[in-house]
C-alpha cells in the first residue's frame, strides 16, 4: 500500500524507520517493506533518502533476479527523481521501462503519471497506450489491477481533447463512481472554481470528493483486502499459547466458515480485489513484538492480515474454477467451501 496521509498527520520518518527495521527482521519481505518506507520518505519530502532505498533494492545481491518486481522499483525511482530535479535520469529510466515492456500494469501507470505530472501529455498518452496494448489486447475482462491504466489513459486523452476510442468506452464502463469519468477528467472544470454560482460550486465539490475517494481507493488497494486464515495446526498452537483467543476462534471449523462468510459479504457489498492470507504462529509473534504488543491482543489480527497482504502473501479469492479450495482440504473449491462444505 502506498500511504497517502499528509506529513502533518503521520510521522513519516518514524514510520519509514520502523519499516526498515521490520525489513531487517523479515528479509524475505524486504522489497515490499522498503517500498513502503520509500513512500513515507517521499511524503516527508526526503526524496534523496527515498532514492537511496530504491537504489538499495536495485543493487541488492543478484538484483534484479532477487526482486519480485524490479520494474516497479525503477518506475517509482524515476517518478521520485523527477520531483527533485533529476529529469534526465528519470527520462532514461522511463525509456528503459518501455523497452523492457513489463507485464505488470503498475510500472506503466507510475511512469505515465510522472510524465503527466510534468505536462508531457502526449508522452503520457503513449505510455498508457503502450501498456494497455501489451496487457489488454485480446482480454475480454480487464483485471482489477489494469483499471488504473485505463482510467489514466482516459484522463490524459480528455485533457488532450481527442475523441473517445474503444478503450475510453471500456474505462467508462469500469468506473463505478456516481460522477462519470468525462466529468472527473473535464479540463474545463477548473474554470468553475471561479464561479459565483453556488450550484456550480457545489457540483464541483461533489466531483472533487468523488475523484478523491476514487484516488484514495486506488492508492490503498494494490494488494487484496485480505482475511486471515490459520491452518489447523497453527490455530491449535495459537490458542494453546494464548488461551484468550479461544473467544475469537472457538473451533477450526467455525474459523473456516467465518472466513468464507466474511468474503462473501465483502463481495456482495461491492468490495473488489479480495484475498486470503495464511498465518503462522512464529510470524504472528514476530509481528506482535514489532508492534510492541502481545499476540493475545485481538486488535492485532486484522493488522497482521493487512501486513501479510502488503508483503504479497495474499491468495486471490474466490479461487478459479477447478482449483483446490483455499482451506487446504485438497478438494476443488466448488465441492468444498463454495458449496458450503
Amino acid at each position: 500500500m502506498r500511504p497517502d496521509t499528509s506529513a502533518e498527520n503521520v510521522d513519516h520518518h518514524a514510520e519509514a524507520a520502523r519499516l526498515e527495521r521490520t525489513a531487517g527482521i523479515h528479509p524475505e519481505d524486504a522489497e515490499h517493506l522498503l517500498l513502503q518506507a520509500a513512500a513515507h520518505l517521499e511524503l516527508a519530502g526526503a526524496r534523496p533518502e527515498a532514492t537511496a532505498l530504491y537504489d538499495r533494492l536495485l543493487s541488492s545481491p543478484d538484483s534484479p533476479d532477487s526482486l519480485e518486481n524490479p520494474h516497479l522499483v525503477r518506475a517509482l525511482k524515476a517518478s521520485n527523481l523527477w520531483e527533485y530535479g533529476h529529469e534526465a535520469e528519470a527520462r532514461a529510466i522511463i525509456e528503459g521501462l518501455r523497452t523492457s515492456a513489463p507485464r505488470d500494469p503498475a510500472p506503466w501507470v507510475i511512469a505515465a503519471e510522472a510524465l503527466e505530472a510534468h505536462d508531457e501529455l502526449e508522452a503520457a498518452q503513449e505510455m498508457f497506450t503502450e501498456g494497455a496494448t501489451l496487457l489488454l489486447t485480446g482480454v475480454s475482462e480487464p483485471p482489477y489491477s489494469t483499471h488504473a491504466l485505463l482510467f489514466g489513459r482516459h484522463r490524459v486523452r480528455r485533457m488532450l481533447g481527442v475523441p473517445h476510442d474503444d478503450w475510453d468506452a471500456l474505462a467508462d464502463t469500469l468506473h463505478s463512481s456516481s460522477v462519470s469519468l468525462d466529468e472527473l477528467h473535464d479540463p474545463k472544470r477548473v474554470w468553475s472554481l471561479g464561479s459565483d454560482n453556488p450550484a456550480e460550486l457545489e457540483a464541483e465539490i461533489s466531483r472533487l470528493r468523488a475523484e478523491l475517494n476514487a484516488y484514495r481507493q486506488a492508492l490503498s488497494r494494490p494488494f487484496p483486502v485480505a482475511v486471515l486464515h490459520w491452518p489447523t495446526g497453527e490455530l491449535e498452537e495459537l490458542v494453546a499459547a494464548y488461551p484468550s483467543l479461544v473467544e475469537e476462534y472457538p473451533s477450526h471449523g467455525e474459523h473456516l466458515t467465518t472466513i468464507e462468510g466474511s468474503l462473501r459479504e465483502l463481495s456482495a457489498s461491492g468490495t473488489p480485489n479480495l484475498g486470503i492470507v495464511t498465518g503462522t504462529v512464529p510470524s504472528y509473534e514476530a509481528f506482535a513484538a514489532s508492534e510492541g504488543s502481545s499476540p493475545a491482543d485481538t486488535t492485532l489480527l486484522p493488522q497482521y492480515a493487512t501486513t501479510l497482504a502488503a508483503r504479497g502473501r495474499a491468495v486471490t479469492w474466490p479461487p478459479q474454477r477447478g482449483t483446490v479450495c483455499w482451506c487446504g482440504s485438497g478438494k476443488a473449491y466448488e465441492e468444498c467451501h463454495r458449496s458450503g462444505g
